[in-house]
C-alpha cells in the first residue's frame, strides 16, 4: 500500500516543490492539491464534515499550477489533484491541462476528480446545481475521447462538439487514471460506471468507516464487470495510526493519503518524519 499527501497551498503553507521534495526524501507516493474557484460569502450548503469551513478554502491556489511546480521539482513522485472540480472547468481546456502535466511530470499525473459541494461556488459558474453529475460524467467522457483519438467529436446532452484535434496527447495510456471522489454510495456508481479508481473519505457523515464498505463496493463493481484490479481504492484523510493503516493494506486498500495543515515547514516537516516509518511499514 501507498502513502500519500494533501496540502492546501496558499501564501501562508510550504510551497509545492518544497513539498513534494521532502515527501519524495521519505518514501511517499504522492502529492495531492485540492480545488476550489472562489468561496461565495453567502452559502446555503454545509461542508460535508459539517464543520465551519477553515480559512484555506478561501486561499488556496490553483491545483495545475501547484503541481506543475512539484513534478518539476521531483523524479518519482505522482502528483494529482485531490479533487478537480470538473463541473466547474471547460472540458476542452481541462483536457489539455491534465496533458501537459502529465507531459511534464512524465506520466506521474494522478487525475482525482469531483462534483463538489458548495451549491454557490458551482453555480457562480453556470453549472445548475442539480445535474452537476451528469454534466461531469459528460464531460469525463469527453475528456476521455480528447486524449486518446485524434480527430475527437462528442455529443451528449451538456457537452457537444464537432471533429477537431487537440494536443498533445498524455505521457500515461489510455490516459491519466480517472479516480472519482465522492461517498457511498453515490461516489462509489460513479467511480464504477466511468472511473479508474474511487477515492472515498475515511469518515464522512454517511458513513461510520469507509472500510466496511470495500467488500460491497467490489462486489458492486464485479456485478457492472469490473474487476480489483480496474478499481483501486484510495482513502482520503487518514490518521497517523499504524494498526489502522496496517488493516488497510490488509483489506488491499492501494493507497491512502494524510491531509496537511496549510503551514510552513517547521510544523511540517515534522510530522512527514514520523510518517515516513509508517511509509516503510504499510509498503
Amino acid at each position: 500500500m501507498k502513502i500519500g499527501a494533501a496540502m492546501f497551498f496558499t501564501d501562508y503553507s510550504m510551497g509545492p516543490a518544497e513539498l513534494a521534495v521532502a515527501l519524495e526524501e521519505r518514501g511517499f507516493d504522492s502529492l495531492w492539491a485540492p480545488e476550489h474557484s472562489h468561496i461565495p460569502l453567502v452559502r446555503r450548503v454545509s461542508h460535508p464534515s459539517g464543520e465551519a469551513l477553515p480559512k484555506q478554502y478561501y486561499d488556496v491556489m490553483d491545483p495545475f499550477v501547484t503541481l506543475t511546480a512539484a513534478a518539476a521539482a521531483t523524479s518519482t513522485l505522482k502528483v494529482g489533484t485531490g479533487i478537480c472540480l470538473v463541473v466547474q472547468r471547460d472540458p476542452i481546456q481541462t483536457a489539455k491541462s491534465v496533458a501537459s502535466i502529465d507531459r511534464i511530470s512524465d506520466g506521474r499525473f494522478l487525475f482525482g476528480v469531483g462534483n463538489g459541494w458548495n451549491q454557490e461556488e458551482i453555480e457562480d459558474h453556470g453549472t445548475a446545481f442539480a445535474t452537476r453529475h451528469k454534466l461531469a460524467r459528460e464531460r469525463i467522457e469527453a475528456m476521455k475521447l480528447i486524449w486518446t483519438t485524434s480527430k475527437p467529436e462528442y455529443h451528449g446532452e451538456f457537452v457537444d462538439f464537432k471533429p477537431m484535434m487537440a494536443w498533445p496527447k498524455p505521457v500515461q495510456t489510455p490516459h491519466p487514471p480517472v479516480i472519482v471522489g465522492g461517498a457511498w454510495p453515490w461516489g462509489a456508481k460513479r467511480a464504477i460506471r466511468y472511473g479508474d479508481g474511487w477515492m472515498p473519505h475515511r469518515v464522512r457523515q454517511h458513513y461510520a468507516d469507509v472500510a466496511a464498505l470495500i467488500p460491497q463496493f467490489r462486489a458492486e463493481a464485479a456485478a457492472a464487470g469490473r474487476g480489483e484490479a480496474e478499481l483501486p481504492i484510495t482513502i482520503w484523510g487518514v490518521r497517523e495510526d499504524r494498526e489502522a493503516l496496517l488493516a488497510d493494506r490488509d483489506l488491499g486498500v492501494d493507497r491512502v493519503v494524510l491531509s496537511l495543515a496549510a503551514a510552513k515547514r517547521d510544523v511540517i516537516l515534522p510530522e512527514l518524519d514520523r510518517w515516513a516509518a509508517l511509509v516503510r511499514a504499510v509498503a
